[in-house]
């Protein structure tokens, strides 16, 4: 009987230590599977972060690469060279004269002749009337001086011929001189004009362009052509 009771005793202590054996690989394994699954969703969001700083250094650098682009274009402008200068003495003191020459000096300046474009004065200047400040001066009318609406515009049609056919790759394509001596400029040197029918023009065979200036310095009427590239 004791024998049978010692034997009861040890199978029931087996059952227990193999519960307890059962319970305690069950906790581990559910323990493991949980610290895997862990890491697993860490990294998820670690690529998820990783992926929007990318995101954001790509805008960075496309957005450097505007502001440089746009840097370098601001920084490649045009300079302007003095190429060619000439100039005439005022020997005619006229008040309208000198008004006139002014206005006509105004409209020049800042006259841009592109490459392979022709400079026309008569295009530049137009025609002119009292309406935009023209007034009456000596101007030879049919080889006779008289008083005319924009007396003392040849002269600077003459200072920029004078200026123009200086530059190499200039072409003088329109030019015609007074029938009598002028006091600015010793014959065969200048270059009238006459709205509709006698023009200065010049053709620009360079591949920059030119810029004129004109203005009234010194008692004199000056012309400066400048290369712009």
């Amino acid at each position: 009987m004791k024998n049978k009771n010692w034997i009861i005793g040890v199978v029931l202590l087996v059952a227990i230590i193999g519960l307890l054996l059962y319970f305690f690989l069950t906790k581990n394994n559910n323990t493991s599977q949980q610290s895997e699954y862990t890491p697993s969703r860490t990294s998820a969001n670690t690529t998820i972060e990783n992926n929007t700083t990318t995101s954001s250094n790509n805008n960075t650098v496309a957005n450097n690469t505007t502001e440089n682009t746009t840097a370098n274009n601001e920084t490649k402008e045009k300079t302007e060279t003095k190429i060619s200068s000439f100039s005439t003495p005022i020997v005619d003191d006229n008040e309208n004269r000198i008004n006139n020459i002014k206005i006509t000096c105004k409209r020049i300046s800042d006259t841009v002749v592109k490459s392979d474009e022709e400079f026309s004065f008569c295009d530049v200047v137009g025609q002119p009337n009292s309406d935009d400040g023209y007034k009456e001066a000596h101007a030879f009318v049919n080889g006779k001086l008289t008083n005319a609406i924009g007396g003392g515009n040849c002269q600077v049609s003459t200072t920029i011929y004078n200026a123009a056919k200086e530059i190499d790759g200039v072409e003088i394509t329109e030019r015609h001189e007074h029938d009598k001596p002028v006091g600015y400029i010793e014959m065969g040197k200048d270059a009238t004009v006459a709205y509709d029918y006698l023009d200065l023009k010049f053709e620009n065979h360079n591949d920059f362009d030119l810029k004129l200036k004109a203005y009234i310095k010194n008692d004199k009427v000056c012309v400066d052509i400048y290369k712009v590239a």
